[in-house]
C-alpha cells in the first residue's frame, strides 16, 4: 500500500514536470532564478520546533493541494493577488524543499514558484496548518515576489516570524534581525 502511494506521488511529480517543461522552455531557463534559496528573505528553519512534520511532507501537501484545486479543464491553479486584485492563472514550477518554516502553533510555510499564463514568474509563500502530515490543510498563500521583485521580507520578534513590506527599514527591525 505504501509502495502504491509512493508510486502515485512519483508519477504525479513526473506528470507535473512534463506538463511544465512542455508548457514553456522558460521553465528550464529559470532553473537558477533562486540560487541561494532565499537565504535572507524567509524565516530560517527551527528543527526543535517543527513537530511531526518534515520538509518533504509539507512540500508534498502543497503539491497535492495545488493539484487538487487546479481548474480541471485548463490545469491552472487560480488565485487572486491580494495586492492588485488580479486573477492569476498559475502552474506550479517547484516547491522549495530546503526549508520548513514554522510561523505559529502548528502553522508552517514553504515557498513555491509558479508560472502564470502570461509568462510571469510568481513566488508564493504557501501556509499550511496541522499537527502531522495526515492532517495538514491549506491555510493561506501570499505573493512574495513577482518576476523576482520581493513585496516583503521576514524578521523575527519574540521568537515569532513576521512579515515586513520590502523596503521598509526602521530601527525596530534592522537588517541584522533578518534570517540568513
Amino acid at each position: 500500500m505504501l509502495f502504491k502511494r509512493y508510486m502515485k506521488m512519483v508519477l504525479s511529480v513526473l506528470v507535473i514536470f512534463m506538463m511544465l517543461t512542455s508548457f514553456s522552455g522558460t521553465v528550464l531557463a529559470l532553473g537558477n532564478e533562486h540560487p541561494n534559496e532565499h537565504p535572507s528573505e524567509h524565516p530560517s528553519e527551527h528543527p526543535k520546533e517543527r513537530g511531526n512534520i518534515d520538509k518533504d511532507e509539507l512540500a508534498d501537501a502543497i503539491v497535492k493541494y495545488v493539484r487538487d484545486k487546479a481548474d480541471k479543464p485548463s490545469g491552472y491553479f487560480i488565485v487572486t493577488d491580494d495586492k492588485t486584485g488580479e486573477e492569476l492563472k498559475l502552474r506550479l514550477d517547484k516547491v522549495h524543499r530546503k526549508r520548513l518554516s514554522k510561523v505559529g502553533k502548528n502553522e508552517y510555510f514553504a515557498c513555491a514558484d509558479f508560472m502564470s499564463d502570461k509568462g510571469k514568474m510568481y513566488d508564493l509563500d504557501v501556509f499550511m496548518k496541522g499537527t502531522s502530515k495526515d492532517n495538514l490543510e491549506f491555510s493561506k498563500f501570499s505573493v512574495h515576489k513577482v518576476e523576482g521583485k520581493a513585496r516583503y521580507t521576514w524578521y523575527q520578534k519574540g521568537g515569532v516570524w513576521k512579515k515586513k513590506h520590502a523596503g521598509d527599514e526602521d530601527s525596530e527591525h534592522p537588517k541584522s534581525e533578518h534570517p540568513g
